[in-house]
């Protein structure tokens, strides 16, 4: 028994130490720029997890002429006739406030407070995607919509379940809501058309290789029927030399031949006259 109450004992420690934990983590996300921090760190690793460095870009002002810099932005492939690239603008929001007078509310069964705490958190994503449209968007220098990135599931979901909210951003504000699983699928699709569009290009330049080759390759045609023209024209030649040896060979046969010495002295062999030829 006294081993048993010691284990309890134990458990009851870890419990507490857990349930402090958990109050410290709250009491941390309490702060406003405490909760945009962790977004944006949480915003950060989806990214790295997904694209190269030079894919997008931390900090970005992406409309000419603007001060207002967005979180995080996708480059997108291609430029524009400036030089200039496409941007894909992400922010990461994080509205805790509204999210757990929700909770609470739901928790104690009171419904009057959870429809007004829901309705709040509703109104706070509608600003929140308004002030993106309004200070990140500016068609074609970025996409025609931006992504909205709640950094929890449970956040997500409920904001998902408003009736019409998804849709109405979409229209309206040309925001698209994205949660942690969401966003990662987003980006993975991205990451996909990145390394079609790559592979489109490298086949296109295939293909002018390949069309310079063959240009090359009827010049090349042109050279070998030259070559062959000229060989024939050796090779006829030699065949006529033939024909004359075989006719000089014949009218000699009536001809004794002299013995090799009488022949070698009548015609003597010089080796410089050889090398000179």
């Amino acid at each position: 028994m006294a081993d048993r109450l010691e284990q309890v004992h134990k458990g009851l420690g870890e419990m507490q130490t857990l349930a402090q934990g958990v109050g410290d983590l709250k009491h941390l996300l309490t702060n406003v720029k405490t909760r945009g921090m962790f977004g944006e760190a949480q915003l950060a690793a989806l990214l790295e997890q997904v694209f190269a460095p030079d894919q997008y870009a931390t900090q970005v002002v992406t409309r000419p002429g603007s001060k207002n810099v967005v979180d995080f932005a996708i480059r997108l492939p291609g430029r524009g006739d400036d030089g200039a690239p496409c941007w894909l603008p992400i922010d990461a929001k994080f509205p805790n406030e509204d999210y757990e007078r929700l909770l609470d509310a739901q928790l104690r069964a009171d419904a009057p407070a959870a429809d007004a705490a829901g309705k709040a958190l509703e109104n706070r994503i509608r600003l929140e995607a308004k002030s993106m449209a309004d200070k990140y968007l500016e068609p074609p220098h970025t996409t025609d919509f931006a992504i909205l990135f709640l950094p929890t599931e449970g956040l997500y979901a409920e904001v998902l379940r408003r009736p019409g909210l998804m849709e109405a951003l979409q229209r309206d504000m040309r925001v698209t809501l994205a949660g942690p699983t969401t966003l990662m699928a987003m980006l993975n699709s991205l990451q996909m058309g990145f390394r079609t569009l790559a592979l489109e290009k490298r086949s296109s330049e295939v293909w002018q290789v390949l069309g310079a080759v063959k240009t090359e390759f009827t010049k090349f045609g042109d050279v070998l029927a030259k070559v062959k023209s000229q060989t024939q024209t050796v090779l006829n030649t030699l065949d006529s030399a033939e024909t004359r040896s075989r006719a000089m060979g014949r009218a000699l046969k009536t001809v004794e031949a002299l013995p090799t010495d009488q022949a070698a002295a009548l015609l003597p062999f010089d080796s410089t006259e050889q090398g000179d030829s």
